[in-house]
């Protein structure tokens, strides 16, 4: 018996404060090459050289693209069996972060507050412990043995709760 999920960045939040920042800051040195490369007027009262304003947005578009691949391709994938809890934080993780079930003093499903509780989406540190999460308000907050707790984000919370329901009842009853 095994519980698999994947995740993606889907939290319109996210996308809609990208995608203004990029519009905004692209579109003024956007305006600024235009004029200053293209119709030969310098921009501002300060101009940058050609070559420093021509560095500065092709650095921008590029740094822009970047967070948007990142956040594209990011994804959040959970794996959970009778031995161990193991996720994984592509592209932070290349290999499956395991925790044993003998590490975890306790482990909850629960509902929680994002921003307030960890400062946002994907690999954060809060009050609460350390969060790995890409959308959403539902999570497994784990408790160590060792006093560490970790929030996973899930998009199942109730099949999740099933599945860590029935794997509690079969390991009781062996």
């Amino acid at each position: 018996m095994n519980y698999r999920e994947n995740q993606k960045f889907k939290e319109p939040a996210i996308w809609i404060g990208l995608t203004v920042s990029a519009l905004v800051v692209i579109g003024i040195f956007g305006l600024g090459f235009y004029r200053q490369i293209i119709q030969g007027r310098q921009f501002g009262n300060n101009p940058m050289s050609d070559n420093g304003l021509t560095v500065a947005f092709a650095l921008v578009v590029f740094l822009f693209l970047s967070v948007f691949l990142l956040f594209g391709f990011a994804k959040l994938t959970i794996e959970i069996d009778k031995r161990r809890i193991a996720f994984r934080f592509f592209p932070f993780h290349f290999k499956f972060q395991q925790i044993s079930w003998d590490k975890i003093e306790n482990f909850e499903v629960i509902t929680y507050k994002p921003i307030r509780d960890y400062g946002g989406w994907g690999i954060k540190f809060g009050k609460k412990g350390k969060a790995y999460n890409v959308a959403g308000d539902k999570g497994l907050q784990l408790q160590l043995k060792s006093g560490k707790n970790i929030l996973i984000g899930t998009q199942k919370a109730v099949e999740l709760s099933d599945f860590l329901s029935k794997l509690q009842l079969q390991h009781r009853l062996k």
